[in-house]
């Protein structure tokens, strides 16, 4: 039997007050639709509830829901892979397409600088996470999908080709436009605004 402090950390009936923020920011910035993000927490409470039971106090509470919500997500992303497939690899943006000469090298004026930041302090920054998330919208969903998969979930080429249906080719392309987009876009948003003092 868990202690009463752990009983009492599992009551579901506060989940929504404790973990709710926290959960639909994390489904947010990994799929851009605030309604789906709410449907994605409602999913994981409701899941939670039904197998709350079973939860075994190895992590935390707040650990323990990111958890299923990971998990609900990367449903949502197989999902809706399988019902949209990939033909062709989605169009480059005209700003990214021009930061690469006819070889695919980086202009020589336009390549990556260095952006001289604590990456942990700018995403504990609330304007940080807005332009994160702005970023991420200027991204086709499949894209954004893969980037997501790749850069937050920390998952394998190999698992996001199986869960997005697509080859390793397809994949490669996706990560290399989403990856130049959004070093385009923080560099245009936050990074070359550091001079305003924050």
């Amino acid at each position: 039997m868990l202690p009463m402090t752990s009983r009492q950390s599992l009551e579901p009936d506060i989940w929504l007050d404790q973990h709710g923020d926290v959960l639909f920011k994390y489904a947010l910035v990994r799929l851009r639709d605030h309604s789906l993000a709410e449907e994605m927490v409602q999913e994981t409470l409701l899941a939670a509830l039904q197998s709350h039971r079973k939860f075994a106090g190895q992590s935390s509470e707040r650990t323990w829901l990111v958890g299923i919500l990971k998990h609900k997500i990367i449903d949502h992303f197989r999902r809706a892979s399988r019902e949209r497939p990939l033909e062709n690899p989605e169009p480059v943006s005209d700003h990214v397409a021009q930061l690469f000469d006819q070889s695919g090298y980086w202009h020589h004026d336009l390549g990556p600088i260095d952006w001289g930041a604590d990456p942990t302090r700018d995403f504990e920054h609330k304007e940080f996470q807005k332009i994160l998330e702005r970023c991420l919208s200027g991204l086709p969903q499949r894209t954004a999908s893969a980037f997501a998969l790749r850069e937050m979930e920390e998952m394998t080429s190999e698992e996001i080709c199986k869960v997005l249906d697509v080859t390793t080719t397809n994949l490669w392309v996706m990560l290399h436009r989403a990856r130049a987009h959004m070093r385009h876009c923080l560099e245009m948003k936050w990074f070359g605004k550091k001079d305003r003092g924050n």
